[in-house]
């Protein structure tokens, strides 16, 4: 037999094979942590091995070299959480925030921007401004219904021109082009709700041949204009007709008239997935709602054309715009449920309740209300909703994560908790506390099934080859943030890597700007 080696070669090469054969050592060992890999899977301990951003190896490594090995026994190990319905979007954009700080401290490492509608309609400029000062996390773009149909026809309450809506189809095509991941609609907000759904389905069309997925704030969550289950049905149509996956986000049952309503929300979205369309929805962990005071009492015909002011000063219309907010205040449970959180024409209010405000002046909260309007409109925080409802939808397999919270300058304002919170609160709350739902499905919630429904392929799970962004938390995973004590970090995150990097170690920022504008 011949041997493999000659004899008469020099030794070195035969060295040099060996060492190239060898495995590389690993950029980052987590060693012997809890591993929730986001499939659903319940926990094991393992190692987990990041190599050049990637997760190169998950199991038993052994005596593996790595530049940082960092002791993950008794921690938990996840993929970074996804949110899929995110307004950090601006705030991302500035050098005070881009950072992103308070979503790192909830696990996050990629936010889904621009929904309800809203956004620029400029993608390309939207990522150019969000790369220009780094980010902390990841961001997703979504095209928004909103703003493309306020380019196209203001706030015109009417059905568009063929004209004009191939124009929308254009500006659709074209963001998604951009490298979109689908379509956002806000059909309870101005302009959206002045669309009909057959609109929608033009455009989620264009969506759908780009492989985006078409989520959308729904017409109406309460009783206001069709009801929330017809307003789930419409979402279902669109993914009907269009052959795209939709999502009802930030799924909720708003208001004491539809309070009970989950059950049959659920049933509708059961029968849809059973006929074999794409359905899901997204659930921020909170009783309560933010939204502005406007959006939340005015009836929309009053906003038509941007004439909302002349129509007020004509007492007849003034009427009935009064008689149509004090139905609607009636939806949110009344005075008492309304929370003011940012308003810049008057700080003072912020944190106040509406009725403590309307007592304080001895004046009807439906004249306080429409004098704030009047003034400008401030944001609000609204307790609608019942806790059966919430637990409901909660823990469908179907409901993902999401936050519907923005990225507030520190100490500015009292915005909604959810803010700072709302991952951490669904594993802190939920799991830990009240053990509503096992930690790996409230995992697969925020990673695998979002990275599925948004089509990232490469994100979501703990497995060689996927993108290393990684959250290494304790016991003590929490929020802090409360309504009258917002501007609090959540706390119990000890490491956090987006792509590899790691944007927190041993409980301390380290300043990283390691995220990326994703492209579809």
């Amino acid at each position: 037999m011949k041997p493999l080696v000659k004899t008469t070669a020099p030794a070195l090469p035969v060295m040099l094979i060996l060492a190239a054969c060898s495995p590389a050592p690993y950029d980052v060992i987590l060693r012997g942590g809890r591993v929730v890999d986001g499939t659903g899977s319940p926990p094991v301990v393992a190692d987990v091995g990041v190599r050049n951003g990637l997760v190169a190896g998950v199991g038993d490594l052994g005596d593996a070299a790595a530049g940082t090995i960092l002791d993950a026994t008794g921690l938990y190990v996840a993929p970074g959480f996804i949110d899929t319905h995110s307004h950090a979007g601006p705030g991302l954009t500035t050098e005070e925030l881009s950072h992103g700080e308070p979503l790192l401290a909830q696990g996050l490492t990629t936010v889904v921007v621009n929904p309800d509608g809203g956004g620029p309609v400029d993608l390309v400029e939207q990522r150019d401004d969000l790369a220009e000062e780094g980010l902390g996390v990841n961001v997703a773009q979504l095209v928004g219904h909103g703003s493309v149909r306020g380019q196209v026809m203001s706030s015109d309450d009417r059905a568009p021109t063929e004209g004009e809506l191939d124009e929308m189809r254009a500006l659709v095509r074209a963001g998604m082009e951009a490298g979109a991941w689908g379509l956002s609609s806000g059909t309870f907000y101005t302009p959206g709700s002045y669309s009909e759904n057959s609109e929608l389905i033009a455009l989620a069309r264009v969506a759908a041949e780009y492989g985006g997925i078409y989520t959308s704030h729904i017409r109406d969550e309460s009783n206001y204009t069709i009801g929330v289950l017809a307003a789930v049905e419409e979402v279902i149509d669109v993914s009907r007709q269009s052959g795209i996956t939709g999502v009802v986000t930030h799924i909720k049952a708003l208001g004491p008239p539809v309070w009970g309503s989950a059950a049959a929300m659920v049933e509708r979205i059961e029968a849809a997935r059973a006929e074999g369309l794409s359905v899901f929805a997204d659930q921020y962990p909170y009783l309560a709602s933010a939204t502005g005071l406007s959006a939340a009492l005015l009836p929309r015909w009053s906003q038509a054309g941007g004439a909302f002011a002349e129509r007020v000063a004509d007492p007849g219309t003034r009427a009935r715009i009064r008689e149509a907010m004090v139905e609607n205040l009636a939806r949110r449970g009344g005075a008492d449920r309304i929370q003011f959180r940012r308003f810049e024409a008057d700080p003072s209010i912020e944190g106040r309740l509406l009725s403590d405000l309307a007592a304080e002046r001895s004046a009807d909260p439906i004249d306080v209300a429409l004098e704030l309007i009047l003034q400008g409109g401030p944001s609000i925080v609204s307790f609608n909703m019942s806790e059966e409802d919430l637990l409901t939808l909660m823990t469908q397999e179907w409901t993902m994560t999401s936050s519907d919270g923005g990225l507030p300058l520190f100490g500015v304002g009292v915005p909604h908790p959810r803010s700072y919170g709302a991952f951490a609160r669904k594993i802190g709350e939920f799991v830990f506390r009240n053990g509503v739902m096992s930690l790996e499905a409230a995992v697969r919630s925020m990673t695998a099934l979002p990275a599925e429904v948004m089509g990232m392929e490469d994100r979501g799970r703990i497995a060689e080859g996927m993108v290393a962004d990684l959250v290494v938390f304790s016991d003590y995973f929490k929020d802090n943030a409360t309504f009258t004590e917002p501007h609090q970090l959540s706390s119990g995150v000890v490491h956090l890597f987006v792509g590899g990097e790691p944007a927190i170690l041993n409980s301390g920022f380290t300043g990283a700007r390691a995220g990326q504008v994703l492209v579809k």
